[in-house]
């Protein structure tokens, strides 16, 4: 059977293109591992990637035509909006008779299933969790399976779960794109799942009740890494694992087993992990194995948040990780929480002297992440099902993504100032990014004074509201656009290959 995949066109708009939690990086597998099983069946695949080739719709309506397929797959992602160009596409095709069934898959609808259906009933299902069985028994079938939800004959939304896979072995390699060739490093999957249950994170709720973390053994890893260096040679490889390392004492001997056998094919490449599983053994054979990039979740400065958060981790353990990778050579990405629903001002403080503290504000990529996060409230999360209860979750337009109110309205004012002007960074970036400029030979100085402007901006407000200046919404709206000047001031003076300083405003 001919199954076309589609990873849809997204855009994220202007005001949100600082906000990067819409899905997980083991997402990125999603699709291709869908595909690999299905190849592994005998059916005929054909891989779309809207986002990866900047794809049109018009360009994706011609290659279903041509390829003719009998069922259409949807990795739906979360746009931070309603996706209704990507349900209009998709109606196109049914009224066209192109496509017979169209399922979706991804986090997205695993928890919003039931607005999705009622928004685009041109699905014939949509897969709750990990997909690739799933979808296999639904290409084979026609049927309603497992796995899935759908609308019943009687306009019902029906939904049945099923079991984690705790084979991942079996599993056969994802297909990989040219597009995902082209991104720099290989995607590879070495577990799934986390072993911790942050009330933010999503993960675990996706493959469900009961679900844990799960790995492929290292030999297996290491049979999908040796097929991928003899077809494409020398490549650098990140694993998507929300988790690299499994709990305790046996998830740090395996990781050492990793180390041994990645060393060994002298490759390059990357991991995220949990503060408490980075161990000075552990982590120095990594290294010497070819470790570059680790990203870790640190989310707080303050012990009472990170039990709050459920992280089941320190403020001493932050700076413990951090202290062990720099002493390997490691200058680790971070994930950090500046703003949850209930801060106060002392909150926002603490955070931010453990920030300075710990040399976290050096380099603008992080600092302008870090000075700016809010807690993202996504439907599935511990989080997201507290503030509904307490009837603080606010609802516009979807009921996937979530907000509340600060309780405090200084720290309601320092969030908003400080995510306007971290947003500008961040779209004066894009071009950059999409590779419409070029990275100017002066680089390495403009990133260093928009980091100083970013980190004096916030301590200044920050101090300000401390003092009890209550910054009202004109004084808001002119401090925040004077600092976007200069912001902007700065990409055109290095545009013009000019040296800037950034002092200290009075």
């Amino acid at each position: 059977m001919k199954v076309f995949l589609l990873e849809h066109p997204r855009q994220i708009t202007m005001d949100r293109c600082n906000d990067i939690a819409n899905t997980p990086l083991a997402s990125s597998l999603i699709t291709g591992c869908i595909a690999g099983l299905l190849d592994s069946k005998g059916h005929e695949i054909k891989i779309a990637e809207g986002f990866l080739d900047k794809l049109t719709y018009e360009d994706i309506h011609r290659q279903v035509i041509a390829f003719a397929p009998c069922v259409l797959g949807v990795h739906l992602v979360f746009n931070w909006e309603n996706n209704r160009r990507l349900y209009t596409f998709l109606k196109q095709l049914k009224a066209e008779g192109l496509v017979g069934k169209i399922v979706g898959y991804g986090y997205y609808p695993t928890f919003a299933y039931e607005e999705i259906l009622k928004f685009c009933p041109e699905f014939d299902g949509l897969i709750i969790g990990e997909p690739e069985q799933t979808f296999a028994e639904w290409v084979e079938t026609g049927m309603p399976v497992p796995g899935m939800a759908w609308v019943n004959p009687a306009a019902e939304i029906q939904m049945q779960r099923r079991e984690v896979n705790y084979d991942l072995n079996a599993l056969p390699d994802p297909i990989r794109t040219e597009a995902m060739m082209r991104i720099g490093e290989v995607n590879i999957e070495g577990s799934r799942g986390c072993y911790g249950r942050c009330t933010f994170c999503y993960i675990n709720p996706y493959y469900g009740e009961g679900s844990c973390w799960r790995a492929k053994s290292p030999e297996r890893i290491m049979q999908e890494i040796d097929r991928i260096l003899v077809q494409h040679g020398p490549m650098k490889f990140y694993f998507t694992d929300p988790n690299f390392f499994g709990p305790g004492k046996q998830g740090q001997e395996r990781a050492l087993q990793l180390a041994a056998m990645l060393k060994e094919r002298k490759i390059r490449f990357g991991i995220e992990a949990r503060v408490n599983d980075i161990h000075q053994d552990t982590i120095a054979a990594l290294v010497d194995a070819g470790l570059e990039d680790l990203l870790i979740g640190l989310e707080s400065g303050r012990d009472d948040s990170l039990k709050r958060l459920h992280k089941m981790t320190t403020v001493e353990q932050n700076e413990k990780a951090l202290s062990i990778l720099r002493a390997n050579g490691i200058e680790p990405n971070v994930g950090f929480i500046m703003f949850e629903p209930d801060s106060s001002l002392t909150d926002i403080r603490t955070n931010f002297e453990f920030l300075k503290r710990n040399s976290l504000l050096k380099n603008v990529f992080i600092t302008a992440n870090v000075l700016y996060h809010p807690q993202i409230i996504l439907q599935g999360t511990k989080a997201y099902r507290d503030l509904q209860r307490e009837r603080r979750l606010i609802l516009k337009g979807t009921i996937y993504e979530g907000m509340t109110a600060f309780i405090i309205p200084e720290v309601a004012r320092l969030a908003e100032i400080i995510g306007q002007i971290t947003n500008c960074f961040f779209v004066r970036m894009d071009d950059l990014w999409q590779g419409k400029l070029q990275e100017p030979h002066n680089a390495a100085s403009l990133y260093e004074a928009i980091n100083q402007l970013l980190v004096n901006g916030f301590e200044e407000t920050l101090s300000r509201l401390e003092t009890g200046e209550s910054l009202d919404e004109e004084e808001a709206i002119a401090l925040t656009e004077e600092i976007k000047i200069k912001i902007k001031s700065i990409f055109h003076q290095f545009e013009e290959g000019k040296h800037v300083n950034i002092r200290r405003s009075n």
